[in-house]
């Protein structure tokens, strides 16, 4: 992960009580920021890659995800890419899915990402 405090948001957030875990916008950068992958089935996949890397430190896991939502950039939606998000989704949640809103956006903070996600999980 790059160190997303120099733009003035932490990777994660764990709330008290029940543990809540709020995790910022995930997307298919490397820890230099450089772009994992252009399409967006890899892009997407790379998304809960990081959402498995940061429940782990937690600790948690993808199945203590409640709820995703997944900023997909308008002119990268169509059916095919929305079939490739639906695979990667099933592929990393198997049968436990959360809920997820799919929300629309112009863009994103950088032109070659197209879809950022964000999760919050459960766990105690």
């Amino acid at each position: 992960m790059f160190d997303s405090t120099q733009y003035g948001f932490s990777q994660a957030v764990v709330s008290t009580g029940r543990n809540h875990i709020f995790l910022s916008g995930q997307v298919a950068a490397n820890a230099d920021q450089s772009l994992h992958s252009t399409g967006m089935y890899e892009q997407s996949t790379q998304c809960f890659k990081s959402i498995e890397r940061l429940l782990a430190e937690v600790p948690a896991s993808l199945s203590d995800v409640t709820m995703l939502r997944l900023y997909i950039r308008a002119d990268a939606s169509n059916e095919h890419s929305q079939n490739e998000i639906a695979r990667a989704l099933h592929e990393a949640f198997g049968e436990e899915l959360p809920a997820t809103s799919w929300i629309l956006v112009s863009g994103l903070a950088d032109s070659r990402w197209l879809i950022e996600i964000e999760a919050q999980a459960v766990t105690g």
